[in-house]
């Protein structure tokens, strides 16, 4: 779990797809400045969230530089962005959360959901607000205006939302744009995205819920626009159950 606040920005030193010398598949390398105390506290096994993705540490060094590696499932390559990454890419970095952190963001698992494209970067003032299209737009119905949403592992406030449209815009400040690998993108390329995970669970449990006022029905299609709208078919149920009672 960690909080989408990130603690460092690492330097991607190794990348090597199917590394022979490994049983961890795809590994990468990243190193730290001088000045970071990010593995202070490391053990082998521990999880980073490297751009979002929550990775497992295999090796870890703290001298002549600090420095880890982490390996990559081949899911994880077909789900994210870190296939593009690349000696001299620069990373978000933030540790696992521990029982006594300060929730400064919002619960972030880790788990990305798609990729978005950059599509449009606006200057507003010294801020500057970013536009993105999801790959897979499904995840546009957990974006909400004032919601919250990791990119690159950063949790960010939602701007503006236009589901017709397939977009949704987040503003950086000038601090945040210090602080993260986000600010220096450009239109064209992408950022790897959670949406918050209590929209998923509020929605399977309120499926569940209508489900249930409609004798066990699939209201998953409904709720997707498919087929008759869901009132109608809440009001059918419940006009049926009446009926046979």
């Amino acid at each position: 779990m960690f909080t989408g606040i990130v603690e460092e920005i690492g330097e991607v030193t190794t990348y090597t797809p199917n590394d022979p010398s490994s049983k961890n598949g795809t590994t990468l390398t990243i190193t730290l400045p001088s000045s970071s105390s990010l593995l202070s506290d490391c053990h082998l096994g521990d999880s980073i969230a490297v751009n979002g993705v929550c990775l497992t540490v295999t090796s870890f060094t703290l001298s002549p530089s600090a420095q880890f590696t982490v390996g990559i499932a081949p899911e994880t390559l077909r789900l994210t962005n870190l296939g593009s990454l690349r000696p001299g890419s620069r990373v978000n970095l933030e540790r696992a959360v521990r029982a006594d952190t300060r929730m400064g963001g919002h619960f972030v698992q880790g788990h990305v959901d798609t990729v978005a494209e950059i599509i449009k970067i606006t200057p507003d003032g010294e801020a500057l607000t970013f536009r993105f299209r999801p790959k897979n737009r499904e995840v546009l119905k957990y974006v909400i205006w004032k919601g919250f949403i990791a990119l690159d592992g950063t949790s960010l406030t939602v701007t503006a939302v236009n589901d017709d449209e397939g977009w949704w815009e987040v503003m950086l400040i000038a601090y945040t744009q210090e602080r993260v690998v986000v600010a220096g993108k450009k239109v064209g390329e992408t950022v790897n995205v959670e949406v918050d995970m209590t929209a998923k669970y509020v929605e399977k449990s309120l499926t569940g819920y209508l489900e249930g006022l409609l004798g066990g029905s699939d209201v998953s299609g409904a709720a997707e626009g498919k087929g008759r709208g869901l009132l109608e078919k809440i009001v059918e149920g419940i006009v049926k159950k009446q009926a046979s009672s």
